[in-house]
């Protein structure tokens, strides 16, 4: 629900009716004038006149929290990279701030129609209905400080690269588990005597999680090997080959079509490296000549260091299921450590060719990601120095010292 940005207010709406429509019911069950301190004491014009203050206040304030959200959303899409807007949009505080503002607003209304009459005939004030809504009021105005605190925070560069570094990291560690080893690998082929049949997408999108279990389980039912031909994160286009089936010409599509989830864009459900694209797109556009902000990028090649040095530092199995006697069930591609690599410093090394500042600090990291690296990804990060053009700018950088972290 959190991909919903309407979600949680909607459901704080109707909280919030709800809630109005028990409390005045308690008022008028009650049906006596409390003499509480805390309660409001007015008479119905006085309990109108202050939910129609409320209702007309909450409204607007709603418009402004709403304006600064789509202001803020605006900058961070041209200030850094349009892919970050999705986090923003998911972020559950943002969600939960508006939730208020709209439960309080929606309270109100529904208190309002249950004054009655006037202080000379038949007055009915639901006493306890006017004081929450005004000390809803009250907590709104905490929630908008603190919404404006949390906004300046969240739109500082070193915010929104944690944030979308935290979330890179939680998904490798989900895909990629400390110590666990290779799985041998399976080449996906056909059963003895059964043919090979293509499957295709039957819309366009972009493959943003897929479900092996259900394939797998398919596959074992019909005694084929399913080989799917897009990995995570790539684009197919309508009737563009999706999967090959080996080994049974009958097989149902359906369960194959129902387990690949295609999207409008990627997402960080299983796909490591749209973080790590995330990452290298915000570098880049604070390395171009309209922005020119190298401390960004420096920021940016930090977590992809970790983010690299973590993937280095791990087996990267094949993404396959197969059954008990070793039959492969299904294979998914996906990429290997090559690709994550030259996707987190190729392209920044060359748009940062000028900057001295990075590309001390891509060799520095490549060179502490050789030193960390398993013993089958070294030669690869080895290629990568090797791709660096020109002696290091800086006669330290073939070790990572206190002292270069104040030159980044």
């Amino acid at each position: 629900m959190s991909h919903r940005f309407w979600a949680i207010p909607l459901l704080f709406a109707i909280a919030a009716v709800l809630l109005a429509l028990g409390v005045t019911a308690i008022d008028d069950r009650l049906d006596t004038s409390l003499r509480l301190p805390f309660l409001f004491a007015g008479g119905p014009e006085g309990a109108r006149s202050l939910l129609a203050a409320i209702i007309t206040s909450m409204i607007s304030f709603t418009g402004l929290v709403f304006s600064i959200t789509i202001v803020v959303l605006q900058l961070t899409s041209s200030q850094f990279s349009p892919r970050v807007l999705r986090s923003f949009l998911e972020d559950r505080f943002n969600q939960v701030a508006l939730g208020v503002f709209v439960a309080t607003f929606v309270y109100g209304l529904v208190v309002l129609r249950g004054v009655r009459g006037t202080a000379q005939v038949d007055p009915f004030v639901p006493q306890i209905g006017v004081t929450v809504s005004f000390a809803l009021v009250l907590a709104s105005v905490l929630v908008f400080l603190a919404y404006i605190h949390h906004i300046a925070q969240s739109i500082r560069a070193a915010a929104i690269l944690a944030s979308i570094a935290d979330d890179t990291r939680a998904l490798l560690d989900d895909r990629f588990p400390a110590g666990d080893q290779p799985a041998p690998v399976l080449p996906a082929r056909p059963l003895p005597g059964g043919p090979t049949r293509t499957i295709a997408a039957r819309s366009p999108g972009v493959v943003q999680w897929v479900d092996d279990s259900a394939v797998a389980s398919a596959a074992a039912g019909h005694g084929v090997s399913i080989e799917l031909l897009r990995a995570v994160g790539e684009f197919v286009a309508t009737g563009a080959p999706l999967a090959l089936v080996h080994g049974h010409a009958s097989f149902d599509d359906d369960p194959v079509h129902a387990a690949v989830h295609l999207g409008r864009e990627r997402s960080m459900d299983e796909d490591v490296g749209f973080g790590l694209r995330q990452l290298v797109d915000i570098a880049e556009r604070a390395l171009s000549p309209g922005v020119n902000d190298p401390t960004t990028a420096v920021q940016a090649l930090d977590h992809l260091h970790d983010i690299v040095r973590r993937l280095a530092t791990r087996a990267l199995p094949p993404r396959q299921r197969t059954a008990d006697d070793g039959h492969l069930l299904v294979s998914v591609p996906q990429p290997g450590f090559d690709e994550f690599l030259a996707l987190a410093f190729e392209e920044i090394a060359h748009w940062g060719e000028d900057s001295p500042r990075v590309r001390r600090r891509v060799h520095i990291a490549l060179r502490d990601i050789e030193a960390a690296a398993r013993p089958e990804h070294r030669p690869v990060v080895a290629r990568a120095i090797a791709r660096q053009q020109g002696p290091p700018p800086h006669p330290a950088v073939d070790a990572l010292s206190p002292s270069d972290t104040g030159l980044r």
